[in-house]
């Protein structure tokens, strides 16, 4: 087909919609797009026209007039499209906004970071590692005057007086062979 044939083919609305971007300047989209355009006109049309309908019907009217469809627009445009407020009343906002001072940056330059006690990668543990040698535990006097099995009581009080609780387990003896 060619594009006289195509163009007596196609329903008169969607010649409006091909002359209505023509006038605005668009010259290449896709046929997909009048398509498009079409349904979204017969869309509002359709949702004014109800509109209309039930504004007529709440005035005691048989049939729909000019004035049920006007008021049916306006109401659309009211409820559909809002209008940003004025320069004046933006402006007048701004310098309100403004005249509150930004807070004063404590850190030097760059990303300022949280303390350390806060990050997940700080350490939260201590080893306690044995100071006469890899394979014997080490014996204080603490661990001989302490009680043997403690109660649950006395667990937390030791936990609690020390902040940094100390790991210590016994590490195997080295192997003078390494290879």
């Amino acid at each position: 087909m060619s594009d006289k044939d195509e163009e007596l083919a196609m329903p008169r609305d969607a010649k409006i919609v091909k002359s209505l971007l023509k006038s605005m300047g668009v010259g290449d989209y896709e046929p997909p797009v009048i398509h498009t355009f079409l349904e979204l006109w017969y869309r509002y049309i359709v949702d004014v026209l109800t509109d209309a309908q039930v504004y007529s019907e709440h005035a005691g009217k048989s049939e729909i007039d000019c004035d049920d469809v006007k008021l049916a627009i306006q109401s659309k445009l009211n409820f559909s499209f809002s209008q940003p407020p004025p320069r004046e009343v933006l402006l007048e906002l701004a310098q309100n906004r403004n005249k509150i001072p930004l807070p004063k940056t404590i850190a030097g330059p760059g990303i300022p970071l949280p303390p350390d006690q806060d990050t997940l990668i700080s350490p939260n543990y201590m080893f306690g590692i044995p100071s006469q040698g890899y394979g014997e535990p080490e014996e204080t006097e603490d661990e001989e005057t302490s009680i043997p099995n403690p109660s649950q009581e006395e667990k937390t009080d030791m936990q609690q007086q020390d902040p940094h609780q100390r790991v210590s387990f016994p590490l195997p003896k080295c192997q003078k062979d390494y290879f």
